[in-house]
């Protein structure tokens, strides 16, 4: 990962909690604690973070507190050629005239490339999913009412009559904070309610989650395994996380991650 983009990880992580670890910092951009300490060190003297023991801080930190939610700008750079190729092979599912819902998230935005070349009504609560289907394809496309959180660039809403309902779908394509043998899990009230309405008004759930999503846990359950229609991974899925969606009856697709991305992002 470049220098450049590190630092903007960095900067948007230390907006999202009054303290961002070290430790944390590495999971984020994956690289070693020096190097994370002499990024610190360097947005510390340019005085556009704060550097505090064992971490970083904002220099100014937000007043407005929003969800409980990674950032979109952090999360886009993370795991980015799995999601690529997890995206692929979602949009190969879909025929030009079908109705989809998609749900926000850095996995599902990495759609709307390969969606320029189909011609679908398209339901979502992602902003930048939206502009960029707008500007782009020919997709029909269609947002709820509510606020969008900037941080994660989706548009929310504590109100049961948001539009929602009024929209049926064959397919509605999600990402997820975790899944493991109790179902999808998320990290936010308001994200579980929001998504529970979208999950509603569609007939299959497909959920877009690359190999780490299996390890990972929250405290909030937004729906069982037997809700989940496929899953799309890819191809660094451990066996066991394999047998646990064969055991559900989940349909599992694996899309292969290209060698030269494999390289390229080990390189950087």
């Amino acid at each position: 990962m470049l220098e450049t983009e590190r630092h903007r990880i960095i900067l948007s992580a230390v907006q999202e909690r009054p303290v961002v670890t070290v430790a944390d910092l590495c999971a984020l951009t994956g690289v070693s604690e020096a190097t994370v300490r002499r990024d610190i060190a360097q947005l510390h003297i340019a005085k556009k973070l704060r550097r505090v023991r064992g971490g970083a801080e904002a220099i100014a930190p937000p007043q407005f507190v929003g969800i409980n939610a990674r950032p979109f700008a952090v999360s886009q750079a993370i795991n980015i050629a799995e999601k690529r190729a997890i995206a692929q092979a979602a949009v190969d599912l879909c025929e030009d005239g079908d109705a989809i819902i998609i749900n926000g998230g850095t996995t599902t935005f990495q759609m709307v490339h390969p969606l320029t070349t189909k011609r679908l009504q398209v339901f979502t609560n992602s902003f930048p999913i939206a502009e960029h289907l707008l500007k782009q394809s020919r997709n029909t496309v269609m947002l709820p009412a509510g606020a969008i959180y900037r941080e994660q660039n989706i548009i929310l809403s504590p109100f049961d009559d948001d539009g929602s309902n009024h929209f049926y779908a064959r397919r509605m394509f999600m990402g997820c904070r975790g899944l493991g043998p109790l179902g999808l899990m998320e990290g936010d009230p308001l994200l579980v309610q929001a998504e529970q309405k979208l999950i509603d008004q569609a007939d299959d759930l497909v959920v877009l989650a690359d190999s780490s999503k299996f390890s990972r846990r929250s405290s909030l359950l937004l729906c069982p395994l037997t809700r989940i229609h496929t899953v799309i991974t890819d191809d660094g899925i451990e066996d066991r996380a394999a047998s646990m969606l064969e055991a559900a009856e989940i349909r599992l697709i694996v899309a292969e991650v290209a060698a030269s991305d494999r390289q390229k992002r080990a390189e950087e």
